[in-house]
């Protein structure tokens, strides 16, 4: 009978291979399989029990998110703890397809998560960091664009450094982006956006493919092959951005302008299904983390419409 090492390898190039997943992915079902593999000392499928399975969440439960810290005061996110049972749970039905025998995925259930908390930005607080970038240089330019593009879109930070401008039709107000597993989807701009990339391109006079680019000090941009901004380097940008208008209680991210747009079309009335296709999720269960911002709104229905004669 193959050792599950073997196995594990044969699925991360399945993953690769068959299922088009990204590199990252296949590298963190990596990393989760081989701390399973570790904890539980086995070598064939047929060792792998629903017994051994409670003992490894257990061990996850109590392990430190810093074991080289000794901070035991901060254990695995919740989450993190399922990212684990998913990775365990795909191995095994990987494992059923090719009829080798070991305990049902079905068998595994995954851990009741906290309720995730949402940090987006008021419409006050939107309209501050938006301005933020009020200069005519480049630097202000780009950040301007970045800011408006995120909060129009809805992009992940590693989609937006991913664009190139030739693949932007401003004319349309629309893009094609490839999303996580892969998957196209089609993304908008709003009239202000599609004005300050104009604006932001127009200045430029490098010829790199990226929409989005460091800008060099003191140098011609030819002396540099790749110009093209990290998910760090937007980071850092919009962290900045963040305490310059003056932002303060929140960590301001890529991430909070993608919550805010999703958060202002719901709180405007669009529906969560279409709200879960701009924003590319697979499931409207990872969407539905946003229905908190109709809270306000139902009570206000409440009150006005409950009892009423």
């Amino acid at each position: 009978m193959t050792d599950l090492k073997t196995l594990k390898t044969q699925f991360l190039e399945y993953l690769e291979i068959e299922k088009n997943r990204s590199p990252r992915t296949v590298v963190n079902y990596d990393h989760y399989l081989t701390r399973f593999l570790n904890f539980a000392k086995i070598k064939t499928p047929a060792d792998l029990t629903e017994e051994l399975v409670r003992s490894f969440r257990l061990f996850l439960n109590r392990l430190s998110a810093n074991p080289s810290t000794n901070a035991q005061d901060k254990p695995l996110k919740k989450i993190t703890q399922n990212y684990h049972i998913i990775a365990l749970r795909a191995f095994l039905k990987y494992l059923a397809k090719r009829e080798i025998t070991a305990i049902s995925p079905e068998r595994i259930e995954l851990g009741k998560q906290e309720d995730r908390h949402i940090d987006f930005l008021e419409s006050g607080e939107l309209e501050k960091i938006l301005r933020s970038p009020g200069g005519v240089n480049l630097d202000d330019l780009r950040d301007r664009a970045i800011l408006e593009t995120l909060f129009s879109t809805g992009l992940r930070v590693s989609e937006l450094c991913s664009l190139d401008r030739d693949k932007i039709d401003l004319k349309r107000g629309e893009l094609s982006v490839k999303g996580k597993g892969a998957k196209i989807r089609l993304v908008f701009l709003s009239e202000t956006a599609r004005e300050v990339i104009k604006h932001y391109l127009s200045k430029r006079t490098d010829i790199d493919p990226a929409l989005f680019i460091r800008i060099p000090k003191g140098e011609t941009f030819n002396k540099f092959p790749n110009l093209r901004l990290t998910p760090r380097s937007i980071q850092r940008i919009i962290r900045k951005h963040a305490i310059k208008a003056g932002i303060v209680g929140k960590k301001v991210s890529p991430h909070s302008l993608r919550h805010s747009m999703a958060t202002d079309l719901l709180r405007n009335g669009a529906d969560i299904r279409s709200v879960q296709a701009i924003l590319g999720h697979a499931s409207v269960t990872t969407t539905q983390i946003y229905t908190h911002v109709t809270n306000a709104q139902l009570k206000e229905v409440h009150e006005r419409f409950h009892r009423k004669k």
